[in-house]
């Protein structure tokens, strides 16, 4: 009987017809926010996730909430539609504490957000210029060869975008300290020059007010690898931004909105920056790391770029570019960092997936820069 069973599974055609042929796939964006927080906590979490419904990427939203916290549904209304006037994607909101049972909350939700997929699956996708790609770029788990293989590697892509009519996102500032007069002086204006000062001064200082501070950088990972202090961490973590100049500087969870280079305020923190860029309009980051990590994001594909060909033969599982090729001289910054454009496209065209995205490393972890009280 059993043989027969198998039989018979094995001749059933499978259909194998999406029934969202234009959509990817739900996403889940967990969180431990909006409640026993500062309100200023809950007023950044309520932009950020804002910005996560407002993304390209993103075709619906459906939100979940208790209904007593900080962060009530009234402002991410509010948010949602001071970032976008003319936002107009399928949008649910769930309150348990106005609901008859959880039990009854979910089904209603799941029902309502199958009505949205049926009604985001109506875009189709276009074709599209390349200065409508926004690139993050984000280093973690550095070694000794990222600023002279992947980073500068990077950047050459990044030049590569902007002279093309794209949006680079460079962030991370605890790791720009040491390398900010070079950045200062690429600035296009004092406005912005004034502001990229001013926050990483502020930042600095309430780092120092907790006893750390910005050249408390360094992992222990770093400075076996000889990165041994922050300002020679930052000489090489900066070469990700290229040469560009500076057009714009973001607070944490700003849109962008020039073409060009743009600074982001965000943590070094590996998850909390990618969050944060993918906040302010990144629809791809591409991450450079000599020693490896498995970092992604629930919305925006993250590219694992290798500084060195033996973390690419360690790591298969994780790294998508390898730049080692520049540290054995078989390749050059320029030609690597056209190949990793090439690639990017590819990405972006959904010819090819991430490593991060096929193992599903949806990563996501606001920014807290208050207490919790």
């Amino acid at each position: 009987d059993f043989l027969k069973i198998e039989e018979l599974l094995f001749e059933e055609p499978i259909n194998t017809q999406r029934v969202f042929p234009n959509i990817d796939g739900i996403k889940f964006l967990n969180h431990e926010g909006g409640c026993g927080g500062t309100r200023q906590d809950s007023e950044m979490l309520s932009k950020l996730l804002a910005a996560y419904a407002d993304h390209p990427n993103v075709a619906g939203v459906t939100v979940l909430s208790l209904g007593c916290q900080h962060l009530q549904v009234s402002l991410l209304q509010q948010d949602i539609q001071q970032r976008n006037p003319s936002f107009n994607k399928p949008i649910f909101f769930f309150e348990q504490q106005q609901s008859v049972s959880e039990e009854q909350m979910i089904a209603t939700a799941i029902q309502q957000t199958f009505k949205g997929l049926l009604e985001a699956n109506k875009v189709t996708r276009t074709p599209q210029p390349l200065s409508k790609l926004c690139i993050g770029v984000k280093c973690g788990g550095s070694d000794g060869f990222s600023g002279i293989s992947a980073n500068p590697a990077v950047g050459h892509t990044a030049d590569l975008l902007i002279a093309l009519g794209g949006q680079i996102l460079l962030a991370e500032f605890p790791e720009l300290y040491g390398a900010e007069q070079d950045l200062v002086d690429r600035c296009t204006t004092y406005e912005s020059a004034e502001k990229f000062t001013q926050l990483m001064k502020s930042y600095d200082a309430q780092a120092r007010s907790v006893g750390s501070g910005f050249y408390m950088n360094p992992s222990p990972g770093n400075i076996k690898d000889g990165l041994i202090t922050d300002a020679i961490k930052s000489t090489g973590a900066a070469k990700k931004g290229g040469t560009s100049p500076v057009v714009d500087v973001l607070d944490y969870t700003e849109p962008v909105k020039k073409a060009g280079l743009s600074l982001v305020c965000t943590p070094g923190n590996d998850v909390e920056a990618t969050t944060g860029k993918a906040a302010s309009g990144a629809t791809i980051i591409l991450f450079t790391t000599g020693l490896g990590t498995p970092t992604g994001n629930a919305v925006c594909p993250v590219v694992k770029v290798a500084s060195n060909n033996e973390l690419a033969k360690k790591m298969p599982d994780i790294i998508d570019f390898n730049c080692g090729p520049i540290i054995t001289g078989e390749k050059t910054i320029q030609q690597m960092g056209e190949e990793l454009l090439d690639y990017c496209i590819e990405v972006a065209s959904g010819r090819v997936v991430p490593k991060a995205v096929q193992l599903g490393q949806d990563d996501f972890i606001p920014w807290k820069r208050g207490v919790s009280l």
